[in-house]
């Protein structure tokens, strides 16, 4: 499962929901590059730079720290993109 900025929306209620039942060690976080850029960054072009504001958010729904969903989805990235 992927998560990005529209994470951070007030109207993705649902999309928290899933996100909160969903097992960590099955998401990846991505950008929507270069679309929906997430609070502050509204109306700006999107970038990987803005992903920690998509972590910070899963950490609350979570109920855990940014550096453990960080650390925890980068490992599921490679494991996704980097199969051998």
């Amino acid at each position: 499962m992927a998560l990005a900025a529209c994470l951070l929306s007030k109207n993705a209620k649902k999309l928290k929901e899933v996100a909160a039942i969903a097992p960590l060690s099955q998401i990846v976080l991505e950008t929507d590059c270069p679309y929906m850029a997430p609070e502050p960054n509204r109306g700006r072009r999107n970038s990987s730079l803005n992903l920690p504001y998509v972590a910070e958010a899963l950490a609350q729904i979570k109920g855990i720290t940014a550096e453990e969903v960080i650390a925890v989805t980068e490992e599921n990235a490679k494991r996704l993109l980097f199969r051998a």
